[in-house]
């Protein structure tokens, strides 16, 4: 195996990989990627493990129970199959002499920054004892309000978590295309991406297949996620030969999309790919450019309309008049006083609400501009 580029990788594998397109889980392909895991484990580099396949592993131990298509029904399936994943996990890495510690995982989780600390310190706790970390979101007890959504985007989380250098997404398909593949046999691989911009979001498409939750689409948010917080982003087919150890030697593999040179702060990777978002602030187009290009807090006055109920504290989507999101930062005012003071000089703040928490509604140190 050639020299490791990297020091901490965070592996996703999507359920069609784990199934190979087929109705359970394929073993024999689990063992494959376990081996290259165990691999990167013992030359240094340390791995933590982002699994989907719980509800799969469910109605697989289950014999395929015809069940409506329920939460409730989810969450059973998810609630057999999370045990079965992991056990079939600690088995395969047993072989290689390794064990492996579980987390699962909400948008709840996430969202406190206590609990969001608590996390990163379990992960690094388990690595520092050479143990895998194996991440899935908590789909037993998770309702729509609380769940991430998908693994790719809970992936690009665990990559911030664990502070990793690499996240490596792998798929059913060989990577970004510039063209859907299953319907145009001209369709190129792109090797490598520097932005993620409206364009490439619209050649990602929807779910492959019936048994997974993400398509490119989400493969694209946690791409920008992640790459916006310092990691290098490869996404890849899981059936590619060596894929893993492929990339994380620094082989060409799938698409690459390259960290930004300059990586948000600790607080700002929080504020970007934790709490989810409470309410929004509409901008006019001089608060906009303050924001956007000069690197300026929000004040009062750029703000046109607050919309949602949020307390101070809580995290806001920053919308020009549009709606085109274009920050996420932390609310310091409420939104009873926000809809108040809207428009408003920050000399009026305190004479029309009775206090001042400052000039700003969103503080820049606060807020990461997208």
């Amino acid at each position: 195996m050639k020299q490791i580029a990297y020091r901490r990788v965070v592996v996703k594998l999507g359920t069609s990989v784990l199934t190979s397109g087929s109705n359970q889980l394929d073993k024999a392909h689990m063992v494959e990627l376990a081996r290259q895991m165990a691999m990167l484990m013992k030359s240094g580099v340390e791995v933590v493990l982002c699994t989907s396949g719980a509800i799969a592993a469910g109605r697989e131990h289950l014999r395929f129970p015809g069940l409506p298509d329920t939460m409730a029904n989810k969450q059973v399936l998810a609630a057999v199959g999370q045990s079965q994943l992991i056990l079939a996990w600690a088995q395969l890495f047993s072989i290689y002499g390794l064990h492996v510690g579980q987390l699962l995982l909400t948008r709840a989780d996430l969202h406190d920054r206590e609990r969001y600390l608590n996390a990163r310190d379990t992960l690094s706790a388990l690595l520092a004892q050479n143990i895998i970390p194996i991440i899935n979101e908590n789909d037993a007890v998770a309702t729509n309000e609380i769940k991430v959504g998908d693994n790719d985007n809970l992936s690009a989380r665990a990559a911030l978590l664990s502070d990793a250098d690499l996240l490596i997404l792998l798929t059913d398909q060989k990577g970004l295309f510039d063209a859907d593949p299953r319907q145009n046999p001209n369709a190129k691989l792109i090797t490598e991406v520097v932005n993620i911009d409206d364009s490439l979001r619209r050649l990602a498409g929807g779910s492959g297949t019936a048994l997974g939750t993400g398509g490119m689409a989400t493969k694209l948010e946690a791409a920008d996620v992640a790459r916006r917080a310092g990691v290098d982003v490869i996404i890849a087919s899981g059936h590619h030969q060596s894929v893993i150890t492929k990339a994380t030697s620094g082989q060409p593999v799938g698409t690459l999309f390259k960290a930004t040179k300059n990586p948000l702060e600790s607080r700002k990777q929080w504020i970007l790919a934790g709490p989810a978002a409470r309410g929004k602030l509409v901008l006019d187009d001089g608060a906009v450019t303050a924001v956007t290009q000069k690197g300026r807090s929000l004040l009062s006055k750029g703000v046109v309309k607050v919309v949602g109920d949020f307390e101070r504290g809580e995290t806001l989507q920053l919308v020009d008049k549009s709606g085109r999101v274009v920050a996420r930062g932390m609310a310091r005012y409420n939104a009873a006083a926000a809809k108040q003071i809207a428009g408003h000089h920050s000399d009026d703040i305190e004479k029309l609400i009775g206090y001042d928490y400052g000039d700003a509604v969103v503080h820049r140190n606060d807020m990461v501009v997208l």
